[in-house]
């Protein structure tokens, strides 16, 4: 993304613009002072001097985001905790915790898995400078959202980077998630082939949108539920990688997952004991970005994700 350029809609009218800025473009409190500072943002073609100016609806928001400049990468984080399951001299398989910001963004300036990665093997920094690459998230290739766990790719050196990209563009990296969904879903297999976009009414949400990005998902059930209430365990497979992809598409099909606080339409599993979105990413399926071999891993539900298949009958 190079620019910015916005209409303010009905639902940010009255925020601060750093955190329009943060929220829109994705990017940590302290970037986006600096874009402010650096006069890289504009309201109504005005040049914005502070932080602190409030948005009205119909505005027009401009920021540069060409940055020709060095950038300081994230700091390193030695008490970011979570599991390597891989590591070898190009990549690692990170098992990512729930509740855990992968990099640095809106109101995540720090303690996110990025810290953590750059503490355990620093020389994941010098990714930061790759062409395509972001400068606040080196070595990472995909994401999971905070609320979701599970596996994750990182790459380690130049080479595994551009081989981990290409091989999730063209599809050749498997990943297949767990997720609880309300009700008894139909069918045992089925395919979400709908486009994906930001939503034009909440801009903080993702939604099934004719003017988005190509999303397929496909999931197979693996356990259906009758009490405290019709829900069904469900294997989601990924062909895309869009933001919120498998919790926005198995909610268009009228089966949110459960515990999704954002996603659920207002509908909620009675006596839930999960906390987060019961989407854990548990397989994942790779060719060594060196040798070709392929290679695969699984992670087993969390205790958390557990308890609750537990109590359902």
């Amino acid at each position: 993304m190079s620019a910015l350029d916005v209409e303010v809609p009905s639902t940010l009218d009255g925020v601060r613009v750093d955190r329009v800025i943060a929220l829109l473009a994705d990017l940590s409190r302290s970037a986006v002072n600096q874009l402010i500072a650096d006069g890289r943002v504009r309201v109504d073609d005005r040049l914005v001097e502070g932080r602190s100016l409030v948005l009205r609806e119909h505005q027009r928001l401009q920021v540069d985001l060409d940055d020709e400049r060095e950038r300081e990468v994230p700091d390193a984080d030695p008490d970011v905790e979570f599991v390597v399951v891989h590591e070898d001299e190009d990549f690692l398989v990170i098992d990512k915790p729930a509740g855990l910001v992968v990099h640095p963004g809106a109101g995540h300036d720090n303690h996110t898995l990025v810290n953590g990665i750059l503490a355990r093997y620093p020389e994941v920094a010098a990714l930061a400078d790759l062409e395509g690459a972001e400068w606040d998230r080196p070595g990472i290739v995909h994401r999971l959202d905070r609320g979701t766990s599970g596996l994750m790719l990182v790459a380690r050196t130049p080479v595994a980077y551009r081989s981990l990209v290409e091989q999730l563009a063209d599809r050749s990296v498997k990943r297949t998630y767990r997720a609880l969904v309300l009700g008894a879903v139909d069918g045992e297999a089925g395919v979400v082939d709908a486009p994906i976009g930001r939503s034009v009414t909440t801009p903080t949400r993702m939604a099934v949108s004719s003017k988005g990005k190509e999303a397929r998902t496909r999931y197979e059930v693996e356990q259906r539920f009758t009490e405290p209430a019709p829900t069904t365990l469900i294997q989601a497979s990924l062909e895309t990688g869009r933001t919120h992809q498998i919790r926005v598409h198995l909610a268009a099909i009228g089966h949110p997952v459960v515990g999704d606080p954002v996603y659920s339409q207002g509908r909620s599993l009675h006596q839930a004991t999960v906390k987060r979105p019961f989407l854990h990413a548990y397989s994942l399926a790779v060719n060594h970005p060196t040798s070709g071999e392929r290679l695969s891993w699984e992670s087993p539900l969390p205790a958390d994700l557990s308890e609750q298949l537990a109590a359902l009958r």
